[in-house]
């Protein structure tokens, strides 16, 4: 390591007095003005990570569903999974250390992790539409030539088209192949077959409008649009070109809102969705005849996946085993319709992406949503196998026939994370395949009423959670008090939870009724205020 170089380089990127980050499942996120430096050190952190495990990293530059002036950064692992729980520890190391100590902390993290310094290293980056992006993605190649490492640069891209990208690259071209053209073939390819049988039974033109949340997915389309069967037509809107990103739309604001985006308007009963800023979540939403707004989020998008993958996994006759995977935000009546009606087994796991897909990677076929709309379906290596032999040698038709969609609905998934353009891909077949309006897909079941809070605490780290993070360990007598609001009500449930990112704790209740729902929450928001050192007045309802 060239420490003149480094002294040299770091310099150019300092660090602002008194700035402590924290790499949480987002990576580091904050105002763009105070990342200069992160960008530089991981940089230098993807050399590290890449020549510890002899493959590619990724780097995406992202602040994801954040308002346009923040920015951040994420490090995407060989697989184009999030980066290795311990490694985000060396981030949070490498982004907080002092200048002089640079080298030093370099030098440990190489030390811990067996990394050897002479083996090559090679980068992938991609970055949103941010204007802040480009010369922070600069500031990440300073870091990585410090360090002598090769990168591409892919310029403007989804999240997940990245973490794409990295797990063609590694799997030495199986995946796919590792470009933008390579990603759209893939995945209009697998949709393309999947529709035909809909198109053949005589159905006309399926019509979708997407809210591009002001973000880089609006690009990605346009450029996918040509590659989509003609019967297929997608309606873009806030692309990017007049308002900011994020600004009153995005699938975060139509879930937080419950209301549809700015900037789109919706007849009854169409189809509508919104990608967030990065095209890594996506939400479904209509209005009905009577103009009332109808949300169809993650939870039911999985339930509607599930339905699906069960059907053909029947018809396919193997004894593979699927199952759903949701956090505790996940409505009541969701985890009910999967276990009780489908018969699929649900595991409840911690809030984070990386929890559920890792669960997810226990089973056969692994479900995974949080209701923000983020997920994906993992396929195991074995079933993975089976699917494409039964496609390829099965000898009953049926068998083969349902083999041969499993096979396309596997092509059209990007496992590596949830990807907005891939699910949405995902939803249009099914609901083709099946003859289902988007009505009769809200109408599986009726979501339970719930109420999000949150209250603000002088230290979060008073309370520590169990079960999946449904039950309260800490401080004492808080989760004595909830089970005791929570019998006052019909078909209730609530729980709290430290925020990963703030001192706020976030509380969700459910009940029969939102009157109910809303007043279960509150009271639970005062216990939290009371016991858990609560800040500023009390929580009014």
């Amino acid at each position: 390591m060239d420490s003149e170089a480094l002294k040299k380089y770091s310099a150019l990127h300092p660090k602002p007095d008194g700035l402590t980050l924290q790499y949480g499942t987002a990576g580091f996120r904050t105002k763009a003005e105070q990342l200069d430096h992160v960008m530089f050190r991981m940089g230098l952190l993807a050399v590290l990570r890449s020549k510890a495990v002899l493959s590619t990293i990724g780097i995406m530059v992202t602040a994801s569903h954040n308002p346009e002036e923040d920015n951040g950064v994420k490090l995407v692992d060989p697989h184009g999974e999030m980066l290795h729980p311990s490694w985000e520890e060396y981030a949070t190391q490498l982004a907080n250390a002092e200048e002089q100590e640079l080298q030093k902390v370099i030098t440990e993290i190489c030390q811990k992790a067996a990394v050897n310094q002479h083996k090559d290293a090679s980068i992938f980056i991609g970055r949103d539409t941010r204007p802040s992006s480009e010369k922070l993605t600069q500031s990440v190649i300073d870091g990585i030539s410090v360090l002598g490492g090769q990168y591409h640069d892919y310029g403007l891209v989804t999240t997940p088209q990245l973490h794409y990208m990295v797990c063609c690259r590694n799997t030495q071209g199986q995946y796919g192949k590792a470009t933008l053209e390579g990603y759209y073939e893939k995945l209009s390819k697998a949709f393309t077959e999947l529709i035909k049988q809909s198109l053949s039974s005589g159905e006309s033109q399926r019509h979708l409008k997407i809210d591009c949340a002001n973000g880089i997915g609006a690009l990605k389309l346009s450029e996918m649009e040509p590659y989509f069967p003609k019967e297929v037509l997608i309606h873009l809107y806030n692309d990017g070109t007049k308002e900011k990103l994020n600004h009153l739309c995005g699938a975060d604001f139509v879930k937080v809102h419950q209301k549809p985006p700015r900037g789109l308007d919706m007849k009854p009963n169409e189809r509508c969705c919104s990608f967030d800023g990065d095209a890594d979540r996506i939400v479904y939403y209509y209005k009905d005849a009577t103009g009332h707004f109808h949300l169809i989020d993650g939870d039911k998008i999985a339930t509607l996946i599930s339905i699906f993958l069960k059907e053909l996994l029947a018809k396919v006759g193997q004894t593979l085993k699927m199952a759903v995977v949701q956090t505790a935000y996940a409505n009541g009546s969701s985890t009910r319709y999967l276990e009780e009606t489908l018969k699929v087994p649900v595991h409840c796991v911690k809030t984070g992406v990386k929890h559920l897909h890792h669960k997810a990677q226990e089973f056969d076929v692994g479900v995974y949503f949080e209701a923000n709309g983020h997920g994906t379906v993992l396929f195991s290596k074995d079933a993975e196998t089976k699917i494409r032999q039964l496609a390829k040698e099965e000898k009953d038709d049926e068998k083969r026939g349902a083999a041969k969609v499993l096979e396309n609905t596997m092509d059209l998934i990007n496992q590596t994370v949830g990807d907005a353009v891939s699910d949405m891909l995902v939803i249009e077949a099914i609901l083709a395949l099946k003859g289902l309006t988007v009505q009769q897909w809200d109408a599986l079941y009726t979501d339970l009423p719930n109420r999000l809070l949150k209250v603000q605490v002088a230290d979060r780290r008073v309370i520590d959670t169990t079960d999946a993070e449904r039950r309260a360990v800490t401080p004492p007598g808080l989760q004595e008090k909830i089970d005791e609001l929570v019998k006052k009500y019909k078909l209730s449930r609530a729980f709290v939870r430290p925020s990963g990112t703030e001192d706020v704790v976030r509380i969700y209740a459910e009940a029969d009724t939102q009157e109910n729902a809303d007043a279960l929450a509150h009271e639970v928001s005062l216990a939290v205020y009371h016991l858990a050192g609560g800040r500023g007045a009390p929580p009014q309802p």
